[in-house]
């Protein structure tokens, strides 16, 4: 049995994991695992791309999902949340001994892609770009707050679990987010139009979720 990344933009395949299940409970074990890629893999992957490149995205995938398969029965009823941590401990990782500081230009570009409008969605070109910039203005753990929610859609609960804190203090931390991008991307726009464009930045919709 093999996993593909082929449609999240490469080639690069998990490693076999089960060629021939021996008996109905390693059967079992490998349906459960391609349930589990095919329902969370995407939203994984959107969680990697905005830490790292492109093609390190597909290895934080790779291997966030080979230690699913390796601790599967200690994978939860609700796995996103979990597949998230494994996820950020990979990348913690991968970046233990370096450090790289991210242009507010750099973040706006890589937010940018991946935040390609909603079909049909109401949001005009300027508006948009006002939020993004604003968006990318944040600190990492403000932007990270928004985008845990809004983005990958968990609860706050499920969100301080990956975001490495109390639900308490994520709440606080979301709530300061929100005031600071609403702050952000009104300060952005010409006083002339605020009154008449006054809209709650967060609930523009960047993107539909993977």
């Amino acid at each position: 049995m093999r996993a593909s990344l082929s449609h999240l933009g490469g080639v690069r395949t998990l490693p076999c994991v089960n060629t021939d299940p021996p008996d109905g409970t390693a059967q079992f074990e490998a349906q459960r695992f391609e349930l589990l890629w095919g329902a969370n893999a995407g939203r994984v992957h959107a969680y990697a791309l905005r830490h790292v490149d492109p093609h390190t995205a597909q290895e934080v995938v790779a291997e966030t999902f080979l230690v699913a398969w390796r601790r599967l029965a200690d994978v939860p009823g609700e796995p996103l949340p979990w597949l998230l941590v494994v996820a950020k401990n990979t990348i913690a990782n991968q970046r233990r001994s370096l450090y790289r500081k991210r242009a507010v230009e750099v973040e706006l570009a890589r937010i940018a892609h991946l935040a390609a409008p909603a079909a049909g969605a109401d949001v005009a070109a300027g508006e948009r770009t006002r939020v993004l910039t604003a968006l990318a203005g944040l600190d990492a753990r403000d932007r990270e707050a928004l985008l845990l929610t809004a983005w990958d859609g968990l609860s706050t609960t499920a969100a301080a679990d990956v975001a490495g804190c109390s639900p308490e203090a994520f709440r606080a931390r979301l709530s300061r987010a929100r005031r600071r991008l609403a702050q952000s991307a009104g300060d952005d726009e010409p006083s002339e139009r605020r009154a008449a464009h006054s809209v709650d930045p967060t609930a523009i919709p960047l993107r539909s979720r993977p």
